[in-house]
């Protein structure tokens, strides 16, 4: 059987179990204050990123990994007698990570097989568990990317940001926007299409915008099968565990997981962030 690693990046939030159970590579995605670069859970803790966002008068700033600290993994996996690796990254429309590695591994003679996920977050751990199983059927490396590929187009991830202010500050929007947001109490809805984050609703109040998340996950489980869902938060545990005590209560099979967001994301998303994920099959 051939030795196969998997890399990813931070935006897939990996515990320890889960890395050691699959063999995973992860390679850190970078946050900037001041001229600083940090280097997620490994420079920077979460409740430490949040205390620095909290005091930040300007936006920090993200990063992706080096191409020279990607070209150097690939060739310690070879000499440690891997066959090839999978890196499944953030979506290409977020972060320039996917390109980097691909353009890594034209740079190595150690076969990679890089995917962008067109999505971050729990979709992105879900395609390395397929993509296992995958392998372990026997399965060529060619038929496993192919079929991550068409997962990350049936990836969905919608969220509520916890307010305009740090999209404000990170120039997603504009300060009028932010100031009648916060007047009238409107709540915007962001999802992913096609890699890219956009905004596809506003509505008021926050019951209203967890409702018409919701409503996107009840009309794919309708359509496709939808076995778990995770909800994703940013430094809001609280608001997570409440919305998935709700899910639970109305889909008693659904498997329902409460994940926290790469700091990455809270630079744009700001704190207080809640939303979901799931993958359709």
């Amino acid at each position: 059987m051939q030795k196969i690693a998997w890399i990813t990046d931070t935006a897939a939030q990996l515990d320890d179990a889960f890395i050691q159970k699959y063999d995973v590579y992860v390679l850190p995605l970078g946050v900037v204050f001041s001229d600083v670069c940090y280097k997620e859970s490994i420079d920077i803790t979460k409740d430490e990123f949040y205390d620095k966002l909290r005091a930040a008068k300007v936006s920090p700033k993200t990063s992706q990994p080096a191409i020279g600290e990607m070209t150097s993994l690939y060739e310690r996996l070879q000499a440690d007698g891997y066959d090839f690796a999978v890196a499944v990254h953030l979506s290409s429309g977020l972060s320039g990570t996917f390109e980097t590695a691909r353009a890594a591994a034209n740079m190595t003679d150690f076969p990679v097989y890089p995917i962008d996920s067109k999505i971050g977050s729990f979709p992105m751990v879900k395609m390395i568990e397929i993509g296992n199983e995958l392998f372990a059927y026997g399965k060529e490396p060619e038929e496993v990317v192919a079929t991550l590929n068409a997962m990350a187009s049936h990836s969905k991830l919608s969220f509520i940001p916890g307010g305009l202010g740090q999209l404000h500050k990170s120039g997603r929007v504009s300060g009028t926007q932010t100031f009648l947001s916060n007047l009238l109490n409107i709540k915007v809805l962001i999802s992913f299409e096609n890699g890219k984050a956009v905004m596809t609703e506003k509505v008021r109040s926050n019951k209203r915008a967890k409702n018409h998340v919701t409503s996107l996950l009840r009309a794919d489980m309708v359509k496709a099968d939808v076995h778990e869902v995770a909800v994703i938060h940013c430094h809001n545990a609280h608001d997570a565990d409440i919305w998935k005590n709700e899910l639970q209560s109305e889909f008693p099979t659904l498997q329902v997981h409460v994940v926290s967001l790469s700091v990455c994301v809270a630079v744009h998303a700001g704190e207080g962030t809640t939303g979901l994920s799931w993958v359709t099959y």
